[in-house]
């Protein structure tokens, strides 16, 4: 029997199968735990991937009893519930965008997501990206939930989730790292060292969710296995990605990418194959790089999350609390929303947790 997925709709399961904690090397299959003796991860969720992700997947028909849609919020409760119990974290950061185009990456590369600006805003202020009517609210129902309940929420001004994901998952020197996204730009974030950073790529739903680190991006990719996260960064600046609107370089794809990172190690060490007479660089291929280099200059700081933003958080800590913070606002926001029994659902992943 398959396991049920909120972001797709399905109904929820009292034990959901438990993914293999990406904390745990020699991890491979996705259906055992981890072994307990390992740290309790940091797990950072990102937000928007996810409520866009549950608002898609969960059919607009669960409407709050004023008959408001609440589809996103019922499947992004339940979905952080099945990450809880899958991989039993004692911190959690549900992370947002508080500048979802921020101006240093449109300055670089003006056509960057310039596609999904709704509604341009004068004076520097943050473009209105667009959202689908009917999650608008939802968002504001998930972030009041995330408050009552005492979730941390983090955020940084002037910078995008993807960075605040990164910022956080790099700076942490205690606890091994999980980001949970569907956004394929996180994969250069994992790492070994200092701690374990994985991420539970979500890109065919949270059922089918894959995990990543170093090694599995490295096989996935072929890319060199002792950067791979900083050649999957480079990687994707090579490719481009329509959907952020970034053109990459005209006519190298994934593959000639991944090979000439194989062969040459960086980005840095391609432009100097390719800016050498010497090279045994095919002639078409560099004069595609070297005609692109302005692009790729520029690029690199747009397709790299920072690891510096000024990250702060809604709670004074992001400890994953065991009970709401504020029981009778919860109960009342869960009631007015139609979510009593993702809630308590919720909860229920909580109760597995040590105290």
């Amino acid at each position: 029997m398959p396991a049920p997925d909120p972001m797709r709709g399905d109904p929820p399961h009292p034990a959901p199968p438990r993914l293999r904690s990406p904390l745990d090397p020699t991890s491979g299959d996705p259906l055992h735990p981890a072994p307990p003796r390992l740290r309790s991860p940091l797990v950072l969720l990102d937000g928007a991937s996810m409520w866009f992700r549950s608002f898609f997947g969960v059919p607009s028909s669960i409407t709050a009893p004023d008959g408001r849609p609440v589809n996103a919020v019922r499947g992004f409760i339940d979905s952080m519930a099945v990450v809880i119990t899958q991989q039993r974290p004692n911190r959690l950061a549900v992370c947002l965008d508080l500048d979802w185009r921020p101006q240093f990456r449109v300055d670089l590369i003006p056509s960057y997501k310039a596609h999904r600006v709704a509604e341009p805003e004068p004076n520097g202020q943050p473009d209105v990206e667009e959202v689908p009517d009917e999650l608008t609210p939802q968002v504001d129902m998930i972030m009041e939930l995330l408050d009552a309940f005492g979730i941390a929420m983090a955020g940084a001004p002037g910078f995008e989730a993807d960075d605040v994901l990164g910022t956080l998952a790099t700076r942490e020197r205690r606890d091994p790292v999980i980001v949970v996204s569907g956004d394929r730009d996180l994969l250069q974030v994992v790492a070994d060292d200092p701690v374990p950073v994985r991420v539970l790529y979500l890109g065919r739903g949270l059922a089918k969710a894959t995990l990543f680190g170093p090694a599995e991006v490295a096989e996935r990719y072929g890319l060199p296995a002792h950067r791979a996260g900083a050649a999957y960064a480079e990687l994707a600046l090579l490719r481009g990605d329509p959907s952020d609107g970034l053109p990459g370089v005209p006519g190298v794809g994934e593959k000639t990418a991944a090979t000439l990172l194989a062969r040459h190690g960086s980005l840095d060490q391609i432009m100097a194959a390719a800016d050498d007479r010497k090279t045994t660089m095919a002639k078409g291929l560099r004069t595609k790089l070297l005609a692109a280099s302005a692009y790729i200059k520029a690029a690199d700081r747009v397709v790299r999350v920072a690891t510096d933003a000024p990250v702060t958080l809604s709670t004074p800590t992001d400890r994953l609390p065991l009970v709401a913070a504020d029981p009778e606002r919860t109960a009342e926001l869960a009631t007015r929303f139609g979510v009593e029994s993702s809630i308590a659902r919720l909860q229920k992943a909580l109760d597995t947790l040590p105290g």
